[in-house]
C-alpha cells in the first residue's frame, strides 16, 4: 500500500506447520474502514476462522494488530489487539494489552502478525526486523512466566516478549498472555497460544515511523497537561475506583450476594499507597504512570513485586470476602507466574467458596482444602488446585461453561454472561452495567461492552436506575471503545488527546496525513457490527444476552441501592431500545439496511453462506 503516516503497511504471517512465513500488504481500502487494531483484527477474524472452527483446533488463528498510534510519539501508544476463538466462552474473542510489544512490532515493519498451525514440538519465536526464527523452547516449557521472562529478557535486551505459563501448557479456559508485565487477560487466549506449542513471541526492531506532520503534532502533544488531566489516576492508579464504587453500593462481595464491603478500607487505593506501594510505573510512552507497584510484606512471596489493578484487588479480595491485602498482592503475583486471568481466577474461585458453603462441594472434593469465604489460605490453595489442574482446580479450569456440565445445578450461583465471568461492578446497582454485560462482544465485560460507570455513577449525567436512554447511551460508550481499541492508545489518556464520543481528529490526522472529521463513531459502529455479526454465525443471539439468575431475581440486601433488582422484564426493556438504535431485529442480529449503511454488505454475503441462508 501507500506509505501513510503510522502505519508501515504490512502483515506478517506465520505458520508454525511447516516453519514458514510471509508478507502481506494492507489494502488502504480496509484501513478506511477498520482503522487498524481491533477493527482489522475482527475483519481477519471474519474472513478466515469458519464457525465449526473450536478454540483448541490446529485451525484457530491467533491474530495480533497494532493501531495507526501504536509506537508512534502519541502519548501512551503501547495498544495492540489481540483476536482469536475465546477457549473460556468458545465464540470470538477480542483483547487489548499494553507493554512494548506493540510498538516493538511496528518497529520491526509490521502492523500485524497472524499465528497458524501447530507445531510439533514446544517453540518460541523472534522477529527482528526481516529476520524470522523459530527456536526451541523446551527448556522454557512448564516455566513461569516470570522464569521465562528472565530467560528471554537476558538473551534480547530491550525487546518486546510476550509469553505464555503452565496453566494455559495445562489448557485452563482462563489462561491469559503475559506482554510486557502487562496482559492479553479476559477470554483464554493463552491456552489456545499454548495449543500451538508455542511458548513466547519476542520482537525487536530498529524501523523508525513515519509521519505527515511531525513538527505540528509535537506542537500538540503535551505530556505535562495530559498527567494533570489524569491526576487522580496519576496519584493511585485505576484502584482509586474501590471506594467510590463501594460507597454507591455497586461493589460485589462474596459472589454478589451483596454489593457493599465492610473491610473497603483495607483494600482501598489511599490504605495500598500507605502500607505496599513502593514506586511508579509507566507502559510506553505513557506520562500517567497509573500502575502502582507494590511489594508484598510477609509470607512465601515477601519481597516480590507486582502493581494490583482495581478488578483484581476486587477479584481475589471482595469476591472472595478477603480484606488482606498482603494476601491479594500474593495471589495476585501468583496468577501471573501461572499466566491465568485474575477476573476470572477470582470470580470463579468466590463462586466455588458459595457452593462449598452450600455443601455442594465438600473437602473430598478439595482436597481437604477449607474452601470459604474470607479465607487467604483458601485463595492461596484454589490458585493453586486450578494452575495444576488437580481435584477440584480440574473442574474449574474449564471456566463456567465446562462447570455447568460437571457440577449439577450450580449455574445459578454463575454471574456471567456467554461464559465470561463479571467484573467488578454490580448491575443491580446500576441498570446500564446489566446492558454492557449482556451485549459485550466478548461475553460479561466492562470495556468491550461499555464502561458506563462515568456516565451512571461518577458524573451524575444519568440516572443510574432508569431504564429508558440506557441502549443509546451503551450503544455510544461501546462504539467510541471500539475505535479507540483500534487506534493503540491507552483508554487513560483517551480524553486528554480528544478521542471521546465527539472526537478531535487532529491527533491522528497529523499521524496520518488522512482527514477523520466526523468518521471515528462510524467506524467503531461498523467494527461493533461486523464482531456481532461473527457472534451470530457462531450462534450467539438475543437468548445469550440475557443476565444470570442472581440479577434478575435477587434483590441487593444493603446498601444505597438495597431492593434494587433487574428483572428481566426491566432489563428487556433496555435490550429492546438497544437493538432498536442498533439497527439490529428483535434477535440481535444486524439488519440489511444497517450493514449496507455501515458499508459491510460484502460481510452479510459472507454471513449467509456461513449460515447457510
Amino acid at each position: 500500500m501507500e506509505r501513510r503516516g503510522g502505519y508501515v503497511g504490512n502483515l506478517l504471517r506465520v505458520n508454525l506447520n511447516d516453519k514458514t512465513y510471509h508478507l502481506e500488504h494492507l489494502d488502504e481500502a480496509s484501513l478506511d474502514l477498520f482503522l487498524g487494531g481491533r477493527g482489522i483484527a475482527a475483519k481477519i477474524y471474519f474472513e478466515e476462522l469458519p464457525p465449526e472452527v473450536r478454540p483448541l483446533d490446529e485451525e484457530n488463528k491467533l491474530i495480533f494488530v497494532t493501531g495507526p498510534l501504536t509506537g508512534t510519539i502519541v502519548p501512551a501508544s503501547t495498544k495492540f489487539q489481540c483476536a482469536t476463538r475465546s477457549a473460556e466462552t468458545e465464540v470470538y474473542l477480542c483483547s487489548n494489552s499494553g507493554g512494548d510489544f506493540g510498538p516493538q512490532l511496528k518497529f520491526a515493519g509490521y502492523d500485524g502478525l497472524v499465528i497458524e498451525g501447530k507445531s510439533s514440538e514446544p517453540v518460541y519465536l523472534f522477529i527482528s526486523d526481516d529476520k524470522i526464527e523459530f527456536k526451541d523452547a523446551h527448556v522454557l516449557w512448564g516455566k513461569s512466566t516470570r522464569e521465562v521472562y528472565k530467560a528471554l529478557q537476558t538473551t534480547y535486551p530491550e525487546a518486546g516478549i510476550m509469553c505464555i505459563g503452565p496453566a494455559a501448557e495445562k489448557k485452563v479456559a482462563f489462561s491469559c498472555i503475559k506482554v510486557d508485565g502487562r496482559t492479553f487477560g479476559r477470554g483464554g487466549a493463552g491456552a489456545v497460544m499454548a495449543s500451538k506449542n508455542l511458548k513466547a513471541i519476542v520482537v525487536k526492531g530498529k524501523g523508525k515511523l513515519s509521519y505527515a506532520d511531525l513538527t505540528e503534532l509535537k506542537k500538540r502533544i503535551k505530556p505535562r497537561e495530559i498527567r494533570k488531566a489524569c491526576q487522580s489516576l496519576a496519584d493511585y492508579g485505576r484502584p482509586i475506583y474501590t471506594e467510590a464504587i463501594n460507597e454507591l453500593g455497586c461493589y460485589p462481595v462474596r459472589n454478589f450476594q451483596t454489593a457493599v464491603f465492610k473491610e473497603v478500607d483495607r483494600v482501598s487505593a489511599p490504605f495500598m499507597k500507605q502500607n505496599f506501594f513502593i514506586k511508579n510505573g509507566a507502559c510506553y510512552r505513557c506520562p500517567v504512570a497509573c500502575l502502582k507497584v507494590c511489594q508484598v510484606k510477609s509470607g512465601s512471596m515477601a519481597g516480590q513485586t507486582v502493581a494490583p489493578e482495581y478488578e483484581t484487588i476486587w477479584a481475589l479480595g471482595a469476591q472472595c470476602g478477603i480484606s488482606d491485602f498482603n494476601a491479594i498482592l500474593s495471589a495476585n503475583l501468583l496468577c501471573d507466574e501461572y499466566g491465568m486471568d485474575t477476573i476470572s481466577t477470582g470470580n470463579i474461585i468466590g463462586f466455588a467458596m458459595e457452593l462449598y458453603e452450600r455443601d455442594m462441594i465438600g473437602k473430598e472434593d478439595t482436597g481437604g482444602l477449607e474452601l470459604k469465604f474470607g479465607s487467604s489460605e483458601a485463595l492461596k490453595g484454589a490458585i493453586e488446585l486450578i494452575g495444576q489442574r488437580k481435584k477440584i482446580g480440574d473442574i474449574l479450569a474449564q471456566g463456567f461453561l465446562g462447570i455447568a456440565g460437571r457440577i449439577p445445578d450450580s449455574k445459578r450461583y454463575m454471574m456471567q454472561v456467554k461464559g465470561m465471568p463479571f467484573a467488578a461492578y454490580d448491575p443491580r446497582g446500576f441498570y446500564g452495567m446489566g446492558l454492557t454485560y449482556g451485549t459485550s462482544s466478548r461475553g460479561a465485560c466492562h470495556n468491550v461492552g461499555g464502561w458506563s460507570i462515568r456516565a451512571e455513577l461518577l458524573s451524575g449525567e444519568y440516572d443510574r436506575f432508569a431504564l429508558k436512554g440506557k441502549g443509546k447511551l451503551i450503544k455510544s460508550i461501546q462504539d467510541t471503545r471500539a475505535y479507540i481499541d483500534s487506534l493503540g492508545i491507552c483508554t487513560v489518556v483517551r480524553r486528554a488527546l480528544g478521542f471521546t464520543d465527539k472526537p478531535d481528529p487532529t491527533i491522528l490526522n497529523l499521524v496520518t496525513g488522512l482527514d477523520f472529521a466526523d468518521k471515528f463513531m462510524e467506524i467503531g459502529e461498523r467494527i461493533y457490527n461486523l464482531e456481532r455479526l461473527i457472534l451470530a454465525r457462531e450462534g450467539i443471539s438475543r437468548r445469550d444476552d440475557m443476565l444470570p439468575e442472581r440479577i434478575m431475581k435477587e434483590r441487593l440486601p444493603d446498601g444505597p441501592a438495597k431492593g434494587h433488582v433487574l428483572t428481566k422484564d426491566m432489563y428487556d426493556i433496555e435490550l429492546n431500545e438497544y437493538y432498536e438504535v442498533r439497527g439490529w431485529n428483535k434477535d440481535g442480529i444486524p439488519t440489511q439496511n444497517k450493514l449496507e449503511a455501515l458499508s459491510l454488505q460484502d460481510m452479510l454475503v459472507s454471513f449467509k453462506e456461513g449460515i447457510g441462508l
